[in-house]
């Protein structure tokens, strides 16, 4: 068993005003908690890994190739692999997403601190 405290989790940022912390990694899936302030933004791309998530607490708006779609707190949704994403924060206190990645993403492995 592995165990990683939150305050433990290694983070970068992969955007101006935005926090990734990996949570904790196994063979075949990556939990990651992403802190996004308010207008911050990610901008559409795409990777081999499916994401699975939940709104943890705000209110985002995710542009996807079919438009925008918003996504509030305890909302779960799903990015296909190679499916195009990107999003907005859109809530004052900024939004927390809690994600998983499958397989782990190792262009966050190789950022994270």
């Amino acid at each position: 068993m592995i165990v990683v405290r939150r305050e433990d989790a290694k983070q970068f940022s992969p955007a101006p005003g935005v926090q990734n912390k990996i949570l904790i990694t196994g063979d075949e899936q990556m939990l990651v908690l992403l802190e996004i302030a308010q207008n911050a933004e990610i901008p559409l791309h795409s990777h081999m890994n499916e994401q699975v998530g939940v709104c943890l607490r705000g209110e985002i708006e995710f542009r996807t190739e079919q438009g925008p779609v918003i996504v509030d707190e305890n909302t779960a949704y799903v990015f296909k692999s190679n499916e195009k994403h990107g999003c907005r924060a859109l809530s004052k206190e900024g939004v927390v997403l809690l994600e998983s990645f499958s397989p782990p993403r190792d262009d966050f492995l190789a950022r994270a601190k």
